[in-house]
């Protein structure tokens, strides 16, 4: 084919280069599954360079172990453009993302975040506009034990889509990639729906294990909502083992339907109940927001709790569990500042 001639219309399309940006539990499995099947993955790395550079990535998981070889990167210019950039980073770090992304990007990259909670699409497309950005949610459970070394607990499923836009042949060009990497992998035509569907497990599983560090009675609002001395941490195992934190948990996501519905992403009741069932098969997992708290870093609190409760408020709906929720995470948060006005409870 002469130099700069376009592909013939039935040439297979080229296997795209991928970014992985935030390589802890969740970017490195999904990352470590992408390369494994064959795709030109790039993990930008930080405190784990050497061990993945030297010993790849290990997977243990119930359906199998194996050692992932990404190319590794300090420094996203390192990289370069890709195809796609996949952010695994938590939202935490979202002001990183001015700097780690623009050597990462060429004229028709796309980037997709596979970050927790509402707002980081929006985010994204701010800056970059919004027929760059995709969103994708991640049905998993994973911990990050050690430098290079993810434990896959269960589960593993990813719902991908354009943001406000029905999915393109792009959102299922990606999906089919990560169907061949062995991940159950589907498209959604309403990609804020979908995130609120995953809201309703994130906001009292994520919540409740930090929270109920407090006691039963702080976050029920009956008491101070920081004590002198905190109780350990709550795995979802004991959450759901205890009859007061199950129904709180479960009032939790019926706000969380409730508030979804009024917004107009219509979701039924009968979600709380599976979510319920699907995460006793977890076992005694510790959600992520738990172990960002057991390591004193900064919770996700903006985009998993603060920003749904205003929405919730803003659409009328009551919300007193999510308000008191809001109330202790803020004050337990170890990087929270100026959180007064934004904590405030329902009347």
């Amino acid at each position: 084919m002469p130099p700069g001639a376009a592909a013939p219309p039935d040439a297979p399309a080229a296997p795209p280069k991928i970014a992985i940006v935030g390589c802890g539990a969740l970017g490195s499995f999904y990352g470590a599954k992408l390369c494994r099947s064959g795709l030109e993955t790039h993990f930008l790395l930080r405190s784990d360079y050497d061990v993945v550079r030297r010993h790849g990535v290990a997977v243990r998981s119930p359906e199998g172990g194996f050692v992932a070889r990404p190319h590794c990167a300090r420094a996203p210019d390192e990289i370069g453009p890709c195809d796609w950039v996949v952010i695994g980073l938590k939202t935490t770090a979202n002001h990183e993302l001015p700097r780690l992304l623009p050597p990462l990007l060429g004229p028709t990259t796309r980037v997709v975040t596979l970050q927790n909670g509402l707002g980081n699409e929006a985010r994204l497309a701010a800056v970059l506009g919004a027929e760059r950005v995709f969103g994708g949610l991640c049905i998993v459970g994973l911990n990050r034990v050690q430098p290079g070394i993810i434990e896959h607990i269960g589960l593993g499923r990813v719902v991908l889509g354009d943001y406000q836009r029905p999915a393109s042949a792009a959102a299922r060009g990606l999906a089919a990639r990560f169907q061949g990497a062995g991940v159950p992998c589907e498209t959604t035509d309403d990609l804020e729906r979908a995130r609120w569907e995953k809201l309703v497990w994130n906001v009292p599983f994520n919540g409740l294990g930090v929270a109920g560090s407090a006691g039963y009675e702080a976050v029920m609002g009956r008491a101070e909502p920081v004590p002198e001395r905190l109780g350990p941490c709550l795995t979802t195992a004991e959450l759901l083992a205890d009859p007061h934190w199950e129904q709180l948990a479960r009032e939790l996501m019926l706000e969380v339907i409730a508030a979804a519905n009024a917004l107009g992403w219509p979701i039924g009741q009968e979600l709380a109940d599976e979510q319920m069932a699907r995460t006793r098969r977890l076992g005694a997992y510790k959600a992520s927001t738990l172990i960002d708290f057991e390591r004193g870093q900064p919770l996700e609190l903006e985009s998993l709790f603060l920003e749904p409760l205003r929405r919730a408020r803003s659409a009328g709906v009551p919300t007193p569990r999510l308000a008191a929720l809001c109330h202790v995470l803020s004050r337990l948060d170890p990087g929270s500042r100026a959180i007064g006005a934004r904590s405030d409870r329902d009347g």
